[in-house]
């Protein structure tokens, strides 16, 4: 292990979280909340001093690899979780440190689940900051690093391969660095598209930057207790519900669009799927809760609304999904597991995932009645490398493995199966809301402080897929000699 690689690293990755929580700081300046502006300035500062002093001099070895990768990507996002909670705890927002902690990793993970019972109270500088953790946890903050503070090509693949959600990840272009630039222009410009998109529609300015930051990051903090809900315009839900759709897409697709690569757009198996559920599953919803709207057009558009935020784990609302009927909240809860496009800001096990397992269990059924005969799987025309099966079969068991135990050290709270339940399941898939309790309406202020860190750990290992995490609690990583990983 590199210690000092890595230490070197993560100081840079403070320094621009320094730099970062200057901006709510300017926030707190222009609305004249003065009382909010030390509570950045102060983590700001803490936050810089300990950036420059482990990163004061780049290390003369500065070669890293897999674990490397993967332990600087565990580290920062821990790092980043636990300072980015001082803003909330100084301004006094939040009084309990732990909530402070579990709010800013709900950010930073684009999860959106919240302990907080009366948003709108909240100052606006405070306010900005908890959306704009979803805008930088969106893409990733080690994606940002490497396009604006690129490393070595060769070691760049290691960050951003423990980063990136997916399978698999690749290159846009030769360079790593220019991919993370490419990546974040589309991010960027897509996310001021629909901020002018918004305030066309007459919703004030700053509601929304921060609910387009919500949306670019598939998170879903809203600023109304109600969620989107308080904004009664189906044109205002529609733009916000079609972007959501468009960032859980792979980011890839947009650079192939602007090259005019088209036909690598269409023959997208992933991308396919993806839209074909949210149109099954629409359709489904909508005529399944007709009965409960007052026409056809506003059921179509709450479960549009919904389909689209479930899928791409954002975690709107515009109305009370509690209320639905059965079989459109099990549609819901699936959609939870099933998440966005591999290689968008969106959480979940991935689509491309589900279908790689499918295809496998079709595989296995033919393989039983036919022991002779060779099936090779095939993802977008292309045979499966042995290595990504694997992946993903070892990335699904130990998912459900961390989905079971942490259903069981939650039910310690006492609360109903429902709750307990999809208050894992929405966490650990970064969604938000789950049912009952924590549904659309509700919020997590109820569960103990150790449940509440238990669900901080499941929307870690969730919004870096597992595996980053549990490698910090691997002893043999930490070793000089063994090159595990690497």
């Amino acid at each position: 292990m590199n210690y000092k690689m890595v230490l070197f690293i993560i100081g840079r990755i403070l320094k621009i979280e320094a730099v970062l929580l200057l901006l709510p700081a300017m926030i707190s300046i222009f609305y004249k909340e003065s009382n909010t502006l030390r509570a950045f300035l102060i983590p700001a500062a803490i936050t810089l001093i300990i950036g420059i002093v482990i990163s004061f001099r780049k290390p003369k070895k500065s070669a890293i690899f897999a674990r490397e990768g993967f332990t600087v990507v565990a580290l920062s996002w821990i790092l980043l979780s636990l300072l980015g909670a001082l803003p909330f705890y100084l301004s006094k927002s939040i009084p309990s440190y732990i909530d402070c902690i579990f709010e800013t990793v709900s950010g930073f993970t684009t999860t959106g689940s919240s302990i907080l019972t009366n948003i709108e109270a909240l100052p606006l500088s405070i306010l900005f900051w908890r959306s704009f953790t979803h805008w930088i946890g969106g893409m990733g903050i080690l994606v940002f690093v490497l396009a604006i503070l690129p490393q070595h090509n060769n070691q760049s693949m290691y960050l951003m391969r423990a980063e990136v959600p997916g399978p698999t990840v690749g290159k846009l272009v030769s360079k790593i660095g220019l991919t993370a630039r490419i990546l974040y222009a589309i991010y960027v410009l897509m996310t001021i598209i629909e901020i002018i998109l918004l305030i066309i529609g007459g919703m004030p300015i700053f509601d929304s930057v921060v609910h387009s930051f919500g949306t670019a990051g598939t998170g879903g903090f809203a600023i109304k207790n109600i969620s989107i809900a308080a904004y009664d315009s189906a044109y205002l839900q529609y733009i916000i519900a079609i972007f959501m759709i468009l960032f859980g897409i792979n980011f890839n697709m947009f650079y192939f669009l602007l090259m005019r690569k088209f036909l690598q757009v269409f023959k997208s198996e992933e991308l396919r799927c993806y839209l074909a559920i949210i149109a099954v599953s629409t359709i489904i919803i909508s005529i399944n809760t007709y009965s409960i709207y007052e026409n056809f057009s506003d059921s179509f558009r709450h479960a549009f609304f919904q389909v689209s935020s479930i899928i791409t784990t954002t975690g709107y609302a515009t109305t009370d999904f509690n209320n639905w009927p059965l079989l459109s909240k099990c549609i819901l809860v699936a959609l939870m597991f099933f998440g966005a496009c591999a290689g968008s800001t969106g959480g979940g096990i991935k689509i491309s995932r589900i279908i790689i397992l499918f295809k496998t269990g079709i595989n296995e059924i033919r393989q039983t009645f036919s022991p002779k005969s060779v099936h090779t799987i095939k993802f977008d025309g292309k045979p499966v490398e042995t290595a990504v099966s694997r992946g993903i079969y070892s990335f699904f068991i130990v998912y459900m493995m961390i989905l079971a135990i942490s259903i069981l050290l939650i039910s310690f709270d006492n609360f109903d199966f429902t709750t307990t339940t999809t208050a894992v399941i929405s966490c650990i898939n970064n969604i938000g809301p789950g049912l009952e309790h924590v549904g659309p309406m509700g919020n997590f202020a109820d569960f103990s402080p150790f449940a509440k860190l238990v669900l901080s750990f499941d929307m870690l290992a969730g919004r870096l897929e597992i595996f980053p995490i549990f490698v910090l609690f691997y002893p043999k990583i930490w070793m000089h000699k063994k090159k595990l990983l690497s």
